[in-house]
């Protein structure tokens, strides 16, 4: 439904998948709290569901966690955590970290 831009109808799908864990559901619901796409923008909402994603061991969620972090640590811990999961993306940002000097072995 989300593909097709029928938002209600993907949020409300993902929404009962996310009450049953599913991490998908919960990095779905992230990006439509996030873009505002059938629902109300709400930083929150798609920070808890980006967090319950992740949690579900999903890396998308995870580069998109360190991309919102306000703390550099914290960051870089998700985009370890995510390049561990196999997302090239967040690999590619601790390389141009460590070639910044902002990070070590």
């Amino acid at each position: 439904h989300y593909e097709r831009r029928n938002f209600d109808a993907a949020f409300k799908l993902s929404k009962k998948a996310a009450e049953l864990g599913d991490a998908r559901a919960h990095f779905r619901l992230a990006t439509m709290y996030s873009d505002g796409e059938g629902v109300e923008k709400n930083l929150k909402k798609t920070i808890r569901h980006y967090e319950q994603a992740a949690i579900a061991g999903h890396p998308y969620a995870r580069h998109n966690l360190a991309c919102a972090e306000h703390s550099f640590e914290r960051a870089v811990k998700h985009f370890i955590i995510a390049s561990k999961l196999g997302l090239n993306a967040s690999m590619m940002m601790i390389r141009e970290l460590y070639a910044e000097g902002k990070v070590s072995k």
